[in-house]
């Protein structure tokens, strides 16, 4: 059997000295290095997408390989590719390091300099450990394979754009299509999904943040099942509490909740957290959202470029979501889309509170009117994004429409946004 191989390696002559001696390897097949850790988690989630069949049957991961620490990348990869067999490359091959790792999931860890003995050994063991599970995959249609559900972050440029209400309408239409939906409030101090759902429940996000080796049984604990469906994981009620769930911790919660559920939406609030920023780089799709005005842009602008300079997410993988949006108004999608320089969703929502206020104040979001334009426009985003399937994804003509009606609105812009976009 031919065994492939993908080296994660940032460092050019570390990644030429183990290509070459990977290619001596006896039946193998080793592919490019990835550079960096978004790149070898980006190239494994596009090859599960395929089959569990298309991934390799092993990843060396270099001690340097970065910006993800070594340690935290394996324990990443042994989450959400559980058929990959994981191995460390580094100089530290003392029993504290090699302990360190076998907890993160590495199936072996090789010395440098290194050994073609020892890479023939661990390479070999970590393919056959592979194999091993790929076997008991095909014969249990239940054990989750490849990389699970889409987890869809949200997050707000500014306080008060939205951000909770679209989450919540998001997650609920894709469990109205008939898709196993998970929505996990991230917004640690501020969290406001158990008001927006009239859900009283003791248990938090906050329970599972010491618990290292976090299975699913113990997950359902934290669990909320709503009569909606959707599987709610709450932010603590103690704001204090927030400090307990690290990026670690995020990590491991969504890449479960990944897991177990079609679809994933984490309510990120818009504050930045190690938390929600483990959120947001794990993502799928990253939604920011803003309202047309001159604060709220600016807020998104300097968002996008803070995640640019703590290499969280590049603006060209996060679309911008527009909230309260109004023909006539100055801003609109096309300015908001050259000023903070990402891609804005196509459905943009319309300004119209009196249509949210019953819902909002009852605490029943799901009782929104399914004729009002802004669920519609949110429902229909959820369509644009992919979340929706079968019947209810024809809903997200409308929300598109919505975005073409801002395009046609926007004749005018060029002709008044002169002073707008000198503020921004």
């Amino acid at each position: 059997m031919v065994t492939r191989i993908l080296p994660a390696v940032a460092d050019a002559d570390a990644a030429r000295s183990l290509t070459a001696l990977l290619s001596q390897l006896p039946d193998s097949e080793p592919a490019p290095p990835a550079g960096d850790s978004t790149t070898l988690l980006n190239t494994l989630a596009a090859l599960a997408a395929e089959s569990v069949g298309d991934l390799p049957e092993v990843v060396l991961v270099h001690e340097r390989v970065g910006p993800l620490p070594a340690l935290e990348l394996i324990r990443e990869v042994a989450l959400r590719f559980p058929a990959v067999g994981v191995v460390l490359v580094t100089t530290d091959t003392t029993p504290g390091l090699y302990s360190a790792a076998m907890d993160a999931g590495a199936r072996g860890v090789v010395g440098l300099p290194l050994s073609y003995d020892e890479l023939v050994t661990r390479v070999g063991a970590a393919a056959q450990w592979a194999a091993g599970v790929r076997r008991h995959l095909a014969t249990g249609p239940d054990t989750p394979g490849g990389p699970g559900g889409t987890v869809v972050a949200v997050t707000g440029a500014k306080g008060g754009v939205g951000t909770t209400v679209l989450a919540v309408q998001l997650a609920l239409a894709a469990r109205a299509s008939g898709r196993t939906t998970a929505l996990a409030d991230l917004d640690l101090q501020a969290g406001d999904v158990a008001s927006y759902l009239d859900v009283q429940f003791r248990r938090s996000v906050a329970d599972l943040a010491g618990i290292r080796d976090l299975s699913p049984r113990v997950l359902q604990d934290a669990v909320f099942t709503h009569s909606t469906g959707l599987s709610l994981l709450l932010a603590p009620a103690e704001g204090e509490r927030a400090e307990e769930v690290d990026d670690r911790a995020a990590r491991q919660i969504t890449n479960v909740l990944r897991a177990r559920h079609e679809v994933v939406v984490v309510d990120c609030g818009t504050h930045l957290t190690g938390a929600n920023a483990a959120a947001i780089e794990l993502a799928d799709i990253a939604l920011l959202v803003t309202t047309p005005d001159v604060v709220a842009v600016r807020a998104a602008k300097r968002m996008i470029r803070l995640w640019d300079r703590l290499q969280i997410r590049k603006a060209e993988e996060t679309r911008t979501v527009v909230n309260r949006h109004s023909r006539g108004a100055e801003i609109q999608p096309q300015l908001i889309e050259r000023i903070v320089r990402t891609p804005v969703a196509r459905g943009v929502v319309p300004a119209n509170f009196k249509e949210l206020q019953a819902a909002v104040d009852s605490g029943r979001m799901q009782d929104l009117d399914s004729r009002g334009a802004v669920r519609q426009a949110m429902w229909g985003l959820a369509g644009e994004l992919g979340l929706v399937k079968g019947a209810e994804a024809g809903t997200g003509g409308r929300g598109r429409g919505a975005g073409q009606h801002a395009d046609r609105g926007s004749v005018g812009l060029r002709r008044r946004r002169g002073g707008v976009g000198k503020r921004l």
